[in-house]
């Protein structure tokens, strides 16, 4: 019976360097365990699946900026102020004094609106004041937190859009006089945003009644002749605004003469400024006394229907009655002319 052959290892002569292959299939670990590598299909959907959060996440973040529900921090410089026409005619120094204080003390409290221009910069919507604030503080102080502003973006569809939100937004806050609210009814009109003034006074003021409505469009005629030569119109209240608008629309040449007042006095108050409007409405003497030629009975004869009027320059009327009188007035009248004239009366009569 042969002899079985007894064998024996590998003569190490002849093996590869590295050791044998099935060395690198099981690895050896400091602590003696052994991790069973994922599967590629695990490895390749988790890494879809954390791609897919990221990109809800990316997307409910930039669906909420778009909506207006993340606020911004803005550069100061990049929202142009001018992007809308303001409503707003006047800064009250108290006012703005009084939110500047509040800014420097507890910050921002409630952003601002934009519109994003597409070109790295925002057109303001709402807040001027808070934008005006924050400017006069980074100039105040220097500091730099005053150099940006909070902001909602908003995508108005239209430019009507954008123009009610403002108004909306100064008629919840502040309310705007009546001058300011005809004002950019007309300045809406004239950039053409809306093609009528009834179309705009509907779209701006939809919420205001109808006698509200009526006495915006009657300042339109303030608006439009005295727009520019008066300092303080948010200041006219409304019964001397209905006043003035029945009087612009009855005299076309009263426009000019309250502008000829108005360059004349430069008012430097409210106050000042409405007394030489009043002083434009007030009526002549309205009746001269003439003797009856059926009982020698005097009666009242309206001036306005006997009376002539001539307009030598701006600012100086002389008005002929049927009295035989002469009324000279107007912002050119003062003491030296009055002086000049009783001068050469009696010189020559």
């Amino acid at each position: 019976m042969a002899k079985r052959k007894r064998l024996s290892g590998p003569n190490p002569d002849y093996l590869p360097k590295g050791g044998l292959e099935t060395e690198a299939m099981f690895p050896a670990y400091a602590d003696g365990g052994y991790l069973r590598p994922a599967p590629p299909i695990a490895e390749v959907a988790g890494e879809a699946a954390a791609t897919a959060a990221l990109d809800e996440v990316s997307s409910a973040w930039e669906t909420a900026r778009l909506n207006g529900r993340l606020v911004l921090e803005l550069p100061l410089s990049d929202v142009q102020l001018d992007y809308l026409v303001r409503d707003r005619v006047a800064e009250d120094d108290d006012e703005m004094r009084s939110l500047m204080a509040s800014i420097a003390a507890r910050g921002q409290q409630t952003p601002i609106e934009v519109a994003d221009l597409g070109d790295g910069t925002f057109g303001l919507i709402s807040g001027w004041r808070r934008c005006r604030a924050l400017d006069r503080l980074l100039e105040d102080t220097g500091e730099d937190r005053f150099g940006t502003v909070l902001a909602l973006l908003r995508r108005p569809e239209e430019s009507s859009d954008a123009y009610l939100a403002m108004v909306e937004e100064n008629e919840i806050r502040v309310g705007l006089s009546y001058f300011e609210r005809a004002r950019i009814v007309a300045k809406s009109v004239d950039q053409g945003v809306f093609v009528t003034q009834r179309d705009a006074l509907q779209a701006l003021f939809a919420n205001a009644s109808r006698a509200k409505r009526s006495k915006i469009g009657t300042f339109q005629s303030i608006v439009r002749a005295l727009d520019g030569h008066l300092r303080f119109p948010e200041a006219i209240g409304e019964r001397l605004g209905l006043q003035l608008a029945k009087a612009l629309d009855g005299d076309g040449e009263f426009a000019s003469r309250i502008i000829t007042d108005l360059e004349r006095a430069a008012p430097t108050s409210a106050e000042a400024e409405q007394a030489i409007l009043q002083a434009a409405l007030a009526p002549a003497p309205v009746s001269a006394q003439k003797q009856s030629l059926t009982g020698g009975l005097e009666t009242d004869i309206a001036v306005s229907d006997r009376s002539e009027t001539v307009q030598l320059r701006p600012g100086l009327q002389v008005q002929t009655r049927v009295d035989g009188s002469l009324v000279i007035r107007g912002a050119a009248v003062d003491a030296d002319m009055r002086d000049a004239l009783i001068g050469w009366l009696e010189q020559n009569f």
